[in-house]
C-alpha cells in the first residue's frame, strides 16, 4: 500500500484505544506503520539494488522488531526533546511502545500482501513471495473511511467547546474502531469476490486450451471489477472480470500476448543480476529479446504481465516495474536496470 494508509492505519489503531494503555502509543503506531519502507534508504545504491531489497527484511515477521526498536530509538528522542522544552506528561511504558511497534509493522506487511506486489514474510529463511491480490495499491474507500475517523471527532470537539460541553481526556475512538471494521469488512468482500474471479477464471477453455494457472488482480474501487490474467501451454490472455454476475470478458475486451521463443540471449540476461532478481519476484515474467541492428549486440526486456494492463495493448516502454538487460555480440552482460531501456542508438552504443 501507498505511505499514507500506512500512517492513517498507525494513527486509527493508537486511537481504536491502544493510546489509552500508554503515553505517544499513537505516535509510535503511525510513525511504526510506515517504517518496513525505510527499506527505499537501499535505492541509494542504485535501481537493481533497491528493487532487490525492496519489502525484503523489513517486510518480514523478524525484520518487525528491528523496525520496531529503530521507531522507539526516534520516538525516545522526542519524549527527551518535549521534556527538555518544559512540557509534562506521563513517562510511556517503553516495553508496551516496543510491542506496539512490531504489532504495527506486522499490520503493514499484511496491509502489503493483500496487493499484488506481494511481500517475502519468512526472510530469512525464505525468499518466496506472497501477495493476496485483492486490494489495489491505492484504495479510496479505506483512505477516505481513515481520514474521515481522524478529522471528524476534531470538528465535533469545536463544536462541543462551542456549546461549552466537557472535552473528553480520549475522542475519537468509535469512530477509529468503525473505521478499521469498515477495512477488515472491504478486505473480507473482496477476498470473497477475489475467489469468485478466480473460479470463474478457471472455469473456461480459452482458444481450445486448458489454462495453466489464473489470477485475477483488484480494481482501484470497484470490489466487483477485476483484471484476470490466465497462463496456457502457449500464451497469456488478459480481460475483465465481473465477479458478481460471474462473467469473464463480458465486452470482448481480451488481449492475448503469446509466449516469446527462448533464445540464447534470454537466457544470458535471465543469468544476469537483474534477471535473477526480477525472475524471482515476477509473477507472470515475459522475457523477449531485440537485436540491435548494428554491433550485433541485443536489448532484452523482462515484464510482469501483473502489472501489464488488461484488455488494451500497452507500449512497453509505459509498462511499470519492468527491467533491461543489454548484451554485447558474445552476450555478456554491458549494461542492466529496473525501468525503461534505452532507446536503441544508446543500446547499440553500450553493446559494441
Amino acid at each position: 500500500m501507498e505511505p499514507v494508509t500506512h500512517f492513517l492505519t498507525g494513527a486509527c489503531l493508537g486511537r481504536a484505544g491502544l493510546n489509552r494503555t500508554t503515553a505517544l502509543a499513537t505516535l509510535t503506531l503511525t510513525l511504526a506503520a510506515e517504517a518496513p519502507d525505510l527499506d527505499v534508504v537501499f535505492y541509494a545504491g542504485g535501481s537493481i539494488t533497491g528493487f532487490a531489497h525492496h519489502r525484503g527484511f523489513t517486510h518480514s515477521f523478524l525484520g518487525a522488531p528491528i523496525t520496531s526498536a529503530v521507531v522507539l530509538a526516534g520516538v525516545y528522542g522526542i519524549y527527551r526533546w518535549l521534556q527538555a522544552r518544559g512540557r509534562s506528561m506521563r513517562p510511556p511504558n517503553w516495553k508496551l511502545l516496543y510491542l506496539y511497534g512490531i504489532l504495527a509493522g506486522w499490520v503493514h506487511m499484511f496491509q502489503d500482501y493483500t496487493n499484488n506486489y506481494g511481500v517475502r514474510p519468512f526472510w530469512p529463511f525464505s525468499e518466496r513471495w506472497y501477495s493476496w491480490d485483492i486490494v489495489f495499491i491505492l484504495d479510496p474507500i479505506m483512505l477516505l473511511a481513515m481520514f474521515a475517523a481522524l478529522t471528524g471527532p476534531g470538528i465535533f470537539a469545536l463544536i462541543s467547546e462551542e456549546v461549552g460541553e466537557r472535552r473528553p481526556a480520549f475522542r475519537g475512538r468509535g469512530s477509529a474502531i468503525a473505521a478499521l471494521l469498515c477495512i477488515a469488512g472491504l478486505i473480507f468482500v473482496r477476498g470473497i469476490e477475489h475467489k469468485r474471479a478466480v473460479t470463474a477464471l478457471n472455469s473456461l477453455t480459452y482458444r481450445e486450451e486448458e489454462p495453466l494457472r489464473a489470477s485475477a488482480f483488484a480494481d482501484w474501487i470497484n470490489p466487483f471489477a477485476w483484471n484476470g490474467l490466465v497462463e496456457t501451454r502457449d500464451f497469456f490472455q488478459m480481460m475483465p472480470v465481473n465477479s458478481m454476475a460471474g462473467e469473464v470478458d463480458p465486452k470482448g475486451a481480451a488481449f492475448i500476448r503469446y509466449k516469446p521463443e527462448e533464445t540464447p540471449a534470454t537466457l544470458a540476461a535471465k543469468k544476469s543480476h537483474i534477471g535473477q532478481v526480477y525472475l524471482d519476484w515476477a509473477g507472470y515474467p515475459v522475457v523477449e529479446a531485440e537485436r540491435l541492428t548494428e554491433g550485433g549486440g541485443y536489448l532484452v526486456h523482462f515484464v510482469d504481465l501483473r502489472f501489464y494492463g488488461t484488455g488494451v495493448l500497452r507500449r512497453q516502454g509505459s509498462v511499470p516495474l519492468q527491467a533491461y538487460v543489454i548484451l554485447d555480440p558474445q552476450l555478456r552482460v554491458v549494461d542492466q536496470g529496473m525501468g525503461r531501456a534505452p532507446d536503441e542508438s544508446g543500446a547499440k552504443e553500450k553493446a559494441r
